[in-house]
């Protein structure tokens, strides 16, 4: 029996799904624990894992050619993101993804970024306009997802670099993105997000206007949100209902 094999018999799949291509194959070259990660949200995000179902750690181990160890350091991330529950003696279970953090999720980028770019205006004035307004116009006009997924990791380097913070650096490393993947290739009108987003903040970088540009940067993060939200809903991984707000 195949790893995949395996993966597909231990999770359940339906029948349909027996020639689907397992996702994954083709990872990035990452660390073994991050490549796991990878692949388990990629397993939940296209359907071959839902919610309630016990990860086949053995089967994704043999899967990516590596051992129990990463396997087992990359569910512990992946309980402390929301996407599994550990239970002692009986291994991980996949959660359903909430409404709420998904939305707290880009709130916060947006609220990261807005900072960044802020204190980045402040450093930096004009020449970050000078340098963001190339990156800016080549998202303007790239069709294809691969690139201007590069582009825009570029805008948002450029941004953090800009802001002369090590502090922020060390923040951005640990920011994971939800959708396990190319952004703009997975969600649909990301890209048409993208390119507006990216073209209002530059506005406002060359006028000066740092708080505008913050508010901007938090704006078109927030819109990806509610792309991803819509998105999860309709692939069923979201809760039948939001998270009641606390009271008080």
């Amino acid at each position: 029996m195949t790893a995949i094999s395996k993966v597909r018999e231990t999770a359940a799949l339906p029948a349909s799904d027996e020639q689907k291509p397992l996702p994954g194959q083709n990872l990035p070259r990452l660390s073994s624990g991050e490549q796991v990660r990878l692949y388990v949200r990629r397993l939940v995000f296209d359907g071959y894992l839902t919610a309630g179902q016990k990860v086949p750690q053995d089967a994704i181990a043999e899967a990516l050619g590596v051992s129990r160890i990463p396997v087992r350091e990359a569910l512990i991330v992946l309980e402390r993101e929301g996407w599994v529950t550990m239970i002692p003696h009986r291994g991980a279970f996949v959660n359903a993804l909430d409404e709420n953090s998904v939305r707290d999720h880009y709130e916060l980028y947006g609220m990261f970024y807005g900072f960044a770019v802020r204190r980045a205006v402040e450093r930096q004035g004009a020449d970050l306009a000078q340098r963001l307004k190339p990156i800016q116009e080549q998202i303007h006009k790239e069709k294809d997802a691969d690139r201007l997924h590069e582009l825009t990791l570029s805008f948002h380097r450029t941004v953090i670099d800009a802001a002369r913070s090590p502090r922020l650096k060390t923040v951005v490393r640990q920011m994971t993105d939800i959708v396990p993947g190319n952004f703009f290739e997975l969600v649909p009108g990301a890209d048409a997000l993208e390119r507006d987003g990216t073209a209002a903040i530059v506005a406002a970088i060359e006028r000066g206007y740092s708080e505008i540009a913050e508010r901007e940067y938090g704006t078109m993060l927030r819109r990806q949100g509610d792309l991803v939200v819509g998105l999860f809903r309709e692939k069923g991984l979201l809760d039948a209902e939001p998270a009641a707000e606390s009271a008080g």
